[in-house]
């Protein structure tokens, strides 16, 4: 299977390009929500304009112009049919589509993407649609197989999780090499009619987290991501396969913690969902720039999920939600602006397409597969062989020899490379070898010439009853012979072995020995001996101290020092006599892996407390005790 990328307009040779494309929804004005009863700050003009009161002068008003803008009288069904239902379409065409809502919290967005029991929103509408376009595509009998399956996901705190499965623990984002987005792990439910996908939808969405704040009793603490994925493979020969992704987004509001009254995880939430907006709209601002510079898509798991939709190669639909009221008007007017950035983007789909290549076999000689095996490309093998000639010398024409050995060589060896290099490779080597076939003809001719005037030499030579030597080589200097040298040759002295002579030994007890002591060795001596007296008065010492005790205060004494070991704190442990900071921590480490101690012996066990150091910290302890 071979994947590739395939132009919607092929026949046509153009480059298909689609704006991202914006539209806007007011809510319904609440008087709840207008405590100061100032009235609405923003207003429709038209179908694709609206206006918002300056902030900075309150004479003034600022317009935006949108693909489309939906009033607070616009039903869902309006919002489906004006924005989503156009880029339906193109999954069937192996291409990608994006919705998703953006605003600030309390706008109404998740109101637009879900909608109630009574007014179904974007996400049912846009699945129905999806199943009605493959069932009329299927009775057309066009000779496709079309297959639909889901995936749910949110990102809370920078993490991702399946809604799908609330189990799993947070799962990666990973890029395959066509630069594909893929959640390795995330479940994927193959979707048989919109019945089966309302069964798994219903209870995957109650898996959201949600929280209540001062401004909205239900506000979604995460980015929640639906994937309706559409494959539909053809039956007959080459089984095309075109896979289409429509992605549902239903964004997190952005927050005002000064207004919410966020607090503990209410704060932290707001600020993993502001921090990801933020990002989003450096995404967009990166590339309204242009200028092939970073697009910052990995500085957020919300970008990075995005990438196809923002400037990427899916047919983006964007619905910005707003709320009309005072108290929402600098999050009305940011939201606006981030629209009218975003309308700018211009992305470049194209058709994800498989197609079965059926596989071609080739003959290859024996040294290409010897090649493929050891995997050493034809050009570094070429280099190499260019190399050996070049560094072995070429050996002077021979009489005798017709040609260069070292030409030959070379021949044989681009014969042998020649049967499996590709066409540019062969053309180089055909010169090469063109080349070479030329220096042999000069060879054979040389010899040639040489093989003529030699046989003519030969024969004058015999004429003139010469000795048979060829002419090339004859010289008036008498020839060469080695003189005999005059001096004498040293004699060489021959070994004179006497015969052995068998002597009788003398006992060894009659034989005097006289044994000088060393001096290292009594000095040796001299030091051990020492060091044995110095360490039996230390023992004898070490051990006196206890016997003028009497048992039972030495008993008592130990007992102490054992519970300052076992329930002590870190001061109370740096008390002790020989023990510092760092033994103490070791005491402390010690004792809460492995309990308390049974008896003072046990300090061994720890690093750096030898018996040696054991019996001198009991001692110190024992009679500072005593003197206290």
């Amino acid at each position: 299977m071979a994947a590739q990328r395939v132009a919607e307009d092929v026949a046509k040779g153009t480059k298909q390009t689609a704006r991202v494309r914006v539209a806007v929804r007011l809510r319904p004005y609440m008087r709840m929500q207008d405590q100061k009863g100032e009235g609405a700050c923003v207003r429709r003009l038209d179908t694709e304009t609206l206006e918002i009161i300056n902030w900075r002068n309150a004479t003034e008003t600022l317009q935006y112009q949108f693909d489309v803008f939906h009033g607070e009288e616009t039903t869902q069904q309006e919002v489906f049919l004006s924005s989503v239902k156009p880029i339906l379409p193109h999954l069937l065409k192996g291409q990608n589509a994006s919705v998703f809502a953006y605003g600030p919290t309390g706008a109404g967005k998740t109101h637009t993407m879900l909608g109630s029991q009574e007014q179904p929103g974007v996400i049912p509408r846009a699945v129905r649609g999806v199943f009605n376009l493959v069932k009329a595509k299927e009775r057309e009998h066009e000779g496709w197989d079309y297959s639909i399956g889901m995936s749910y996901l949110e990102i809370y705190n920078e993490k991702v999780l399946d809604l799908l499965s609330p189990s799993a623990q947070d799962l990666p984002i990973r890029e395959d090499k066509d630069r594909n987005i893929l959640i390795p792990g995330l479940t994927h439910t193959p979707l048989s009619s919109f019945s089966n996908f309302h069964s798994h939808f219903i209870p995957a969405s109650l898996n959201r987290t949600t929280a209540s704040t001062k401004l909205n009793q239900r506000s979604s603490r995460s980015h929640a991501i639906l994937l309706i994925k559409v494959v539909r493979t053809q039956r007959n020969p080459p089984h095309r396969q075109q896979t289409g992704k429509l992605y549902l987004v239903d964004l997190a509001g952005s927050e005002d913690n000064r207004r919410t009254g966020n607090k503990g995880i209410r704060l932290k939430e707001s600020g993993a969902i502001n921090l990801s907006l933020f990002t989003l709209s450096k995404v967009v601002d990166s590339l309204n720039a242009g200028g092939g510079g970073r697009v910052p898509y990995r500085d957020s798991k919300l970008t990075r999920l995005l990438q196809d939709s923002l400037g990427g190669s899916s047919h983006s639909v964007m619905i910005t939600n707003i709320a009309p009221e005072y108290t929402y008007y600098f999050e009305t007017f940011t939201a606006l602006n981030f629209a009218a950035k975003s309308k700018q983007i211009v992305n470049k789909p194209f058709v994800r397409e498989t197609v079965t290549v059926p596989s071609v076999q080739v003959k290859r000689s024996r040294e290409e597969q010897e090649a493929g095996r050891s995997g050493e490309p034809q050009k570094k093998k070429l280099k190499d062989v260019k190399k050996t000639s070049q560094e072995e010398p070429t050996p002077p024409a021979q009489l005798h020899s017709p040609t260069d050995p070292s030409v030959l060589n070379r021949l044989m060896a681009l014969e042998k490379l020649l049967m499996g290099t590709p066409v540019k490779e062969r053309l180089n080597m055909h010169r090469e070898i063109q080349e070479l076939k030329e220096k042999q003809k000069e060879f054979e001719s040389k010899a040639k010439v040489l093989e003529v005037t030699g046989n003519g030499a030969t024969r004058n030579s015999s004429d003139s009853g010469s000795s048979g030597d060829s002419p090339l080589f004859r010289t008036h200097l008498p020839p060469l012979h080695r003189k005999q040298s005059t001096a004498a040759k040293p004699k060489k002295q021959q070994a004179v072995v006497s015969p052995l002579q068998v002597s009788q030994l003398q006992p060894l007890q009659h034989c005097p020995v006289v044994k000088k002591p060393s001096v290292g060795l009594m000095k040796k001596q001299k030091n051990l001996e020492q060091s044995e007296v110095q360490e039996g008065k230390e023992n004898v010492k070490d051990t006196g101290w206890e016997s003028h005790l009497d048992k039972s205060v030495l008993d008592q004494s130990r007992h102490k020092i054992l519970q300052v070991l076992n329930s002590g704190s870190l001061k109370d442990l740096k008390g002790l006599q020989q023990i510092g900071d760092k033994k103490a921590k070791l005491i402390l480490g010690w004792r809460e892996i492995q309990g308390s101690f049974s008896q003072l012996e046990d300090l061994t066990k720890i690093e750096g407390i030898t018996a040696k150091r054991l019996s001198s910290f009991i001692k110190a302890n024992i009679l500072s005790m005593m003197g206290t």
